[in-house]
């Protein structure tokens, strides 16, 4: 590190402020060692560089309410499409034990009430969508959450431009909010003697703004309202997450799933378990079309999940996966926690 110069501006701050005071080379010292890691992070491939400063800020910082975030836990047990369906394929199912989520996609009328077909819900967004209307709900404690404020600055902090245009994020973004607002969702369980099915379509009304120009075709809805079964088991069903974890892998669908689906699991139990292959092959498999690609994607997937919690209890051998059990600070949260009802 000799030849590493401080040049952060609030790095030369601090080291101005040391300077005539006892102590002074060890300050130096430390602030050319900062400076150096600064540098090395910086150097990072930007997805690796996002998780590197994530894990700094977790390691440096306890969690605070401010970064907590929610989103159904529904949605750690079966999740969405990883990706775009088909043009023909309306009906999504994913299934996990003796458990299955389904998703049909549905219709909006336009501006001129021309009926659209929007495309069943899917990819990183989607998840992260989801997740800004639960903590909305949370926060502010109703059904009817007012988002027409929020929106754009949710899109930021994720990491992503609010540049609209037919590629924008943005206009990826209100794809998303749109099939999530048509669609339908069936939460289905079975035991072998009976079955049990709940329709559990997340939003029941949306009201938009709607704009003359060809180039904008609507603003962001002013208000999003889920339906009274969604809000209800929200409440109940509340899954809390890291807001800087999820902005760490806000690119990546399997790894948000992944994510989602350790704080529940952790969260609900008692001892050490393991999972073998199979169902995590079932749990996570999406598109991988053979085992070993899917544990090769997985290990991937989980290392980099243990970058940025370091302290995840969380091992894989030729078995499958262990977990254990875990204090909230494991997983970045506060110690107070919401109270979820176990599955």
């Amino acid at each position: 590190m000799g030849d590493v110069k401080i040049r952060d501006a609030d790095l030369l701050a601090e080291l101005e402020a040391a300077r005539g005071k006892f102590g002074v080379q060890y300050a130096e010292a430390n602030l050319i060692e900062r400076q150096a890691e600064r540098d090395r992070i910086a150097a990072m491939p930007p997805a690796k560089r996002r998780r590197a400063e994530t894990a700094g800020l977790l390691a440096n910082s306890k969690a605070s309410l401010k970064d907590l975030r929610h989103v159904h836990s529904v949605l750690a047990i079966v999740g969405l499409p990883y990706e775009r369906l088909p043009g023909d394929q309306q009906h999504f199912a994913r299934q996990q034990g003796q458990m299955a989520l389904d998703v049909t996609a549905g219709y909006l009328r336009d501006a001129n009430g021309a009926a659209v077909l929007q495309p069943v819900p899917f990819g990183p967004k989607a998840r992260l969508i989801l997740m800004h209307l639960c903590s909305q709900a949370i926060l502010q404690k109703s059904a009817t959450i007012e988002i027409a404020d929020t929106f754009t600055g949710f899109v930021r902090d994720m990491g992503f431009s609010d540049s609209g245009g037919k590629r924008g994020p943005l206009t990826a973004f209100k794809e998303q909010l749109n099939a999530l607002a048509a669609c339908s969702m069936r939460m289905s369980v079975w035991n072998g003697e009976s079955v049990r099915s709940r329709n559990i379509s997340p939003i029941e009304q949306m009201d938009l703004w709607l704009t003359h120009n060809p180039a904008q075709r609507s603003l962001w809805p002013s208000t999003v309202t889920f339906s009274p079964a969604m809000y209800d088991s929200l409440k109940r069903h509340a899954l809390p997450l890291n807001a800087h974890v999820i902005r760490a892998f806000a690119a990546s669908a399997r790894k948000l799933d992944l994510y989602f689906w350790l704080g529940w699991r952790i969260h609900n139990i008692d001892g050490p378990l393991t999972l073998s292959w199979a169902a995590l092959y079932e749990q996570f498999g999406g598109t991988n079309a053979n085992a070993r690609d899917f544990k090769r994607h997985f290990k991937h997937d989980l290392a980099e999940i243990k970058e940025v919690l370091t302290k995840l209890p969380a091992t894989l051998s030729e078995t499958g996966l262990t977990i254990e059990p875990a204090d909230p600070d494991v997983l970045a949260l506060p110690v107070k926690r919401i109270a979820t009802k176990k599955k």
